[in-house]
């Protein structure tokens, strides 16, 4: 290592943000998730004997995932490379690879590549790391904020160890809040600050089970805070509701309260209850969650859960997602409660759904030999030799533009899938089909 690369790196860390300055560097200094990293457990004791196998690391932010990725890197004596998924691409990860193949030719040692939010590659890049994995020549750190059974290849996951971190207890977030303020090689031990129980609470548990928020916090107070005429730095309850003045949903980093979230919205919107709804909805576009996302949503329930009910349900929430495309953020979010509301109001069927339901049934389990003749195309050369059209009747031909005749094939007749509801527009239409059916 050069002169300059030195300074660099010293610069690195002086300029970190306090989050990075106090991250833990061995196991012992590690806060929290004690049903995954606790002594007896399985993977402290793989770090600590460095027989790690590939794993992924899945929790929300701020839990220690990029932390306990580092601590490997400080423990272990095989050659250990970070790439971030953001930046990274195919050409990183064959480079990594080469190089570890060259590794193994030398001193039969594996590499371990942490890749941070592993999620964020798509399927070509994680596609490429998946012989390497296979046949050992990597051995993988994954870290990622999304559910990896949704988000990362499934023969990746079949090949790794899942380790789920939860966000970290109240208790913890102060234990790191303390270090923060009081150590001296490290946080602030060097500086005078006195902080009131009542900031340490407030933070600790607004913070929702994130390390990092609450850090950040600490940060922004000790370096906004003017100091008093004795040179102290006094926190207190005001000075931290200014320092982390909103709850950190985590929804758009945790995959698992994504779609609870989601679901929830969903459930509100067919069970008829637009404050819910809307309730849903404000919390998917507080946490960042995509509007095109949300709409597509509405878009679906509209159809599979008001359906006939109500057919200008999916008219409103088309024209929602177009106009939200068009127009985008904040004022998009107008037009979604719009659409939401109206979902959320309309009357209720599920029928035309149920009836697609049935019928793919069908299809998929029932042996159908053919179309009704009647049915079949009679516009081809030889059709009609086949017997192709041959007493087909023209609806329109007779009175109310209706005639008895067979449309399902000849195994199905007398099967009924569609099945009106008496709720909304439908009761005309379970009236109709009523009356046709009964001519039946």
């Amino acid at each position: 290592m050069d002169l300059f690369e030195y300074t660099k790196q010293i610069n690195a860390k002086t300029n970190a943000p306090l989050a990075a300055k106090i991250r833990p560097k061995t196991l012992d200094d590690f806060v929290g998730q004690k049903h995954i990293i606790g002594k007896n457990k399985m993977l402290y004791r793989s770090i600590v004997a460095d027989n790690l196998s590939s794993v992924i690391f899945y929790g929300p932010p701020g839990t220690g995932k990029t932390t306990l990725a580092k601590i490997i890197a400080n423990t272990t004596k095989r050659p250990f490379v970070q790439l971030n998924a953001t930046t990274a691409g195919i050409k990183d990860i064959k480079e990594v690879a080469n190089k570890a193949v060259e590794q193994i030719a030398i001193s039969q040692s594996k590499t371990i590549l942490f890749i941070d939010e592993i999620h964020r590659f798509n399927k070509a890049q994680q596609d490429s790391l998946l012989p390497y994995v296979e046949d050992g020549t990597i051995v993988l750190i994954g870290a990622t904020t999304e559910n990896p059974y949704f988000e990362v290849n499934k023969a990746l996951v079949s090949r790794s160890i899942i380790f789920q971190l939860k966000k970290l207890d109240i208790e913890d977030i102060k234990i790191l809040i303390n270090r923060a303020v009081f150590d001296k090689e490290y946080g602030y031990g060097n500086f005078k600050i006195n902080i009131s129980q009542e900031a340490i609470e407030f933070i600790s548990n607004t913070a929702n089970g994130d390390a990092r928020t609450a850090l950040n916090a600490i940060e922004l107070a000790v370096l906004s805070t003017p100091k008093n005429e004795k040179g102290i730095i006094n926190i207190n309850l005001d000075t931290a509701q200014e320092c982390i003045q909103k709850r950190a949903l985590n929804y758009d980093k945790d995959g698992d309260n994504h779609y609870n979230t989601v679901s929830a919205f969903i459930k509100s919107m067919r069970g008829s209850d637009p404050d819910a709804a809307v309730y849903y909805l404000a919390k998917m576009l507080y946490a960042g969650e995509d509007p095109k996302f949300i709409a597509r949503r509405i878009v679906i329930c509209a159809s599979e859960d008001v359906g006939n009910a109500d057919p200008h349900a999916l008219q409103v929430a088309v024209a929602a997602a177009q106009a939200v495309d068009f127009i985008g953020m904040p004022e998009g979010r107008i037009i979604l409660a719009q659409a939401v509301t109206y979902v959320s109001c309309a009357p209720k069927s599920n029928a035309s759904y149920m009836a697609v339901e049935k019928a793919f049934s069908d299809v998929k389990n029932k042996t159908i030999k053919s179309v009704p003749n009647h049915l079949k195309d009679s516009y081809y050369s030889g059709a009609k030799e086949l017997g192709n059209g041959i007493g087909y009747k023209y609806p329109h031909d007779f009175d109310g533009h209706y005639v008895k005749q067979q449309y399902l094939p000849d195994e199905l007749v007398g099967t009924i899938y569609y099945e009106p509801t008496e709720n909304g527009i439908e009761k005309r239409i379970k009236d109709l089909l009523f009356r046709l059916r009964g001519k039946n």
